[in-house]
């Protein structure tokens, strides 16, 4: 989905015994006799990591070691370090979570996930979202007018001032791949999407690293999604609005996009991970999902009580009120995805 930092070796041998965030490195130092759970983590919920792995650590003496990358390579990192692990929890977006089960890099966790609801979760017990999220564009106020539908998107005030993550290497970017099929068809999709390359900056493995460029005027318009980007507002004062491209006939849609956590297979630290990841999941921490991370809580106990504002355009539940939310087959979307990316490349050229 995203990157911020690269996910280095050296990172990860300077840090282990240090909570570093993609935001700065800031975090709680823990001391050489402290047990530490690394999480690599598809970046964006750095804030509300922090918080949270600060009162774990308080209450079980167990430090966090956080790594943040884009979505695609926080699972070919783990494929890489198969032979030495190095994570003890994955968290990443569809389909790469799916992906990494695939590919043998996750166990099932045991740990109680009874309060997310059964279709949201692997039956397998190997994955389990963390913080609900979606798919959504941001534009620069300065662009006028301002983009509303896909066809907009199209025109000529957006050469060179648009981009999108990299389907097959991003969260969002296989996302955007993916809604445009769904709406369009698999042909329609490229064919849209070999439009959109003459106004395409380039490649990008990074949504995250397209939030600044449109907030400083670089971009006027690129993918993201509703949590990082309302956290950008709200954390960092970006200057961009969110919007949801519409269709010919105004209807707006959306792909259910969670962040999804799993146990790595061969994690050093699986006991203290399983206990964090219960921990995230916990009525406490799920009900701080909206308030500090802007996203949706995963517990449906914790959703039926939140009181929700639709108007409230500062709110998940306010930019989503009136678009529909879709959810893809991930588990078919795996089967398809190279031969999908390789269409992509060969449409557009890159």
């Amino acid at each position: 989905m995203r990157i911020r930092p690269s996910l280095a070796a050296a990172a990860l041998a300077a840090t282990l015994l240090t909570l570093t965030t993609a935001c700065g490195g800031t975090g709680t130092a823990a001391s050489s006799d402290t047990e530490t759970v690394t999480v690599y983590s598809a970046d964006g919920l750095s804030n509300w990591y922090k918080a949270r792995f600060d009162e774990f650590t308080k209450e079980t003496g167990v430090a966090v070691n956080l790594v943040e990358a884009g979505s695609g390579e926080v699972v070919s990192r783990v494929e890489k370090e198969q032979s030495n692990p190095q994570a003890d929890i994955v968290v990443t977006l569809p389909p790469f979570i799916q992906k990494a089960d695939a590919q043998g890099l996750l166990q099932p966790s045991g740990i109680d996930t009874s309060a997310v609801p059964t279709e949201e979760k692997d039956p397998a017990g190997k994955y389990v979202p963390v913080v609900n999220n979606y798919l959504n564009f941001i534009a620069n106020p300065g662009a006028n007018p301002a983009p509303a539908t896909w066809d907009d998107l199209l025109g000529e005030q957006f050469k060179g001032k648009l981009q999108y993550s990299t389907p097959g290497q991003a969260g969002d970017g296989t996302a955007v791949l993916l809604l445009l099929q769904h709406l369009k068809g698999k042909e329609g999709a490229l064919d849209y999407l070999n439009k959109l390359q003459a106004n395409n900056v380039g490649p990008s493995s990074s949504t995250g690293k397209l939030q600044p460029k449109v907030s400083n005027g670089e971009l006027l318009v690129a993918n993201g999604d509703v949590q990082m980007n309302l956290a950008s507002i709200a954390d960092d004062g970006s200057e961009f609005n969110v919007f949801f491209p519409a269709e010919t006939n105004g209807a707006r849609t959306t792909v259910a996009l969670p962040y999804v956590m799993g146990l790595a297979k061969g994690a050093p630290q699986s006991e203290q991970a399983k206990k964090l990841m219960e921990y995230l999941l916990s009525e406490k921490a799920q009900q701080t999902v909206g308030p500090d991370a802007l996203g949706v809580s995963v517990r449906k106990d914790v959703r039926e009580s939140a009181t929700v504002d639709v108007n409230d355009k500062s709110t998940p539940a306010g930019l989503l009120n009136g678009v529909t939310v879709w959810t893809p087959n991930w588990n078919t979307v795996i089967t398809e995805l190279d031969a999908d990316v390789a269409a992509y490349q060969k449409a557009t050229g890159s």
